[in-house]
């Protein structure tokens, strides 16, 4: 289910981005090394005492053209009310208070929301008096944090996990698989959620997602039952959010957490962009099974090698997606879309594939026997054994003698090896080294 969200909101100049670089560690730098993603840092998963949670760095929301820093603000603080369980409302101790903080407290305190105030920069015990005069904001106990020193940062997150809402079940269960649709504003998601709908005509109801603002609509096509969770449901919220191209981003992750599988929905007639890059990588990162649906492919001229060239383009700009397929549908005809959903359960079914112990031994003592691993500084590395840990998406142990020598070109080698044995089209697959204990 949806992770509990953190967002940090202050003026600028507050230290919120060092903050949210201590919370999400070396998360951004180590999760994904291979070439072609691209991601931003405006959202991150923590973890504390256990539990994972995303947080937002407000501060990576510009508004282009915008003359006044405390609208900016103010439209920072709006969006961070919007999205988040907890916000982490960031002063500096040394400024004091000042107009601009107490217009952001006054904006958060309307909004009811859960807020736990840090006062930064107090770097040492003999600056502890600084949080005094910030309990005029009405927040309760100031926390006195240093971003630069790393101090009271546990109390920070302690507090903020006070506020976390309960764990949800998942209302649908297992059978139930849960599609999100997600993309950036105007690439027709909307549209899509109507069109399958609509070619279905077995809707069974509308509800009110457990998240706060996606739409879930349950229904069955040839005995399977599905829940289409749609980000382009969400209400309206002025010319604002349309302008803050980075929150497009933000309203998919939630749907993405909550799915089993992303249908990452482009636009045939504008083409693949950056943001479309940075939403995929989210699905990836998340390891949803994925499918690309390339909408609106009836506005374009096409030739015998359209569909081809354009797989290509998506293929080259998505490197680290090569498992995804490639459908070309418009939800305006309905043209190709009785193809979509069989694609769905197909890499719905991939993603949770679990494969026998010894089938997999076989395929990667195959894989070993045609192509050895090479050696480093004359130490070469042992496979003994592999085994799968989990599901959704697939999750391989691979015990060695020595990790430092599985090469990530070696490693890939053996992934393409389970690839081409076992059907794991549209899902990733993960796959870990580690080192074999002496008593086995």
């Amino acid at each position: 289910m949806a992770k509990p969200v953190i967002a940090i909101v202050g003026r600028p100049n507050v230290g919120k981005s060092t903050i949210f670089n201590w919370i999400v560690g070396d998360r951004m730098a180590i999760v994904e090394d291979k070439p072609g993603i691209t991601r931003d840092r405006l959202y991150g998963t923590g973890e504390w005492l256990g539990t994972s949670f995303n947080v937002i760095d407000t501060g990576g929301i510009e508004l282009d053209g915008e003359d006044s820093i405390l609208r900016s603000v103010r439209v920072q603080a709006e969006l961070a009310i919007e999205e988040a369980d907890v916000i982490l409302f960031m002063v500096d101790g040394k400024a004091g208070v000042t107009p601009d903080d107490e217009e952001i407290a006054r904006i958060l305190f309307k909004s009811g929301k859960p807020v736990v105030l840090a006062v930064n920069k107090v770097d040492n015990i003999q600056r502890q008096e600084l949080i005094y005069e910030f309990y005029s904001l009405g927040f309760g106990d100031p926390i006195a944090i240093s971003g630069a020193h790393g101090l009271g940062l546990g109390d920070m997150l302690e507090a903020a996990a006070r506020h976390f809402p309960p764990e949800t079940e998942d209302p649908y269960g297992d059978e139930v698989i849960k599609v999100a649709l997600i993309g950036r504003p105007n690439v027709g998601k909307s549209s899509l959620v109507n069109a399958i709908l609509g070619e279905e005509r077995v809707i069974v109801s509308d509800v009110a997602g457990t998240t706060r603002d996606a739409i879930d609509t349950p229904f069955e096509k040839d005995g399977q039952q599905y829940v289409l969770i749609d980000t382009a449901g969400m209400r309206k919220r002025g010319k604002v959010y349309e302008t803050t191209e980075k929150y497009s981003v933000m309203r998919a992750m939630k749907a993405i957490e909550r799915a089993d599988v992303a249908l990452i929905v482009i636009n045939a007639e504008e083409g693949i962009i950056e943001q479309d890059k940075h939403i995929a990588g989210y699905a990836h990162e998340a390891g949803k099974a994925s499918i690309f649906v390339v909408n609106k492919w009836d506005a374009i001229e096409k030739d015998d090698k359209s569909t081809q060239q354009f797989t290509q383009k998506i293929r080259d700009h998505f490197l680290f997606m090569p498992y995804a397929p490639v459908l070309f549908v418009s939800a305006k005809t309905k043209q190709r879309l009785n193809r979509l959903m069989p694609v769905v359960s197909e890499v719905a079914e991939n993603h949770a594939a679990r494969i026998t112990t010894h089938l997999l031994n076989d395929v990667i003592m195959d894989a070993v026997a045609i192509n050895p691993p090479p050696t480093d500084k004359g130490k070469r590395l042992r496979i003994n054994y592999v085994t799968q840990v989990a599901v959704k998406p697939p999750t391989f142990v691979i015990f060695v003698n020595n990790p430092e020598l599985m090469h990530f070109s070696y490693e890939r080698y053996l992934e393409n090896k389970i690839r081409g044995s076992f059907n794991f089209e549209g899902t990733p697959v993960r796959i870990i080294t580690r080192k074999k204990s002496s008593d086995e």
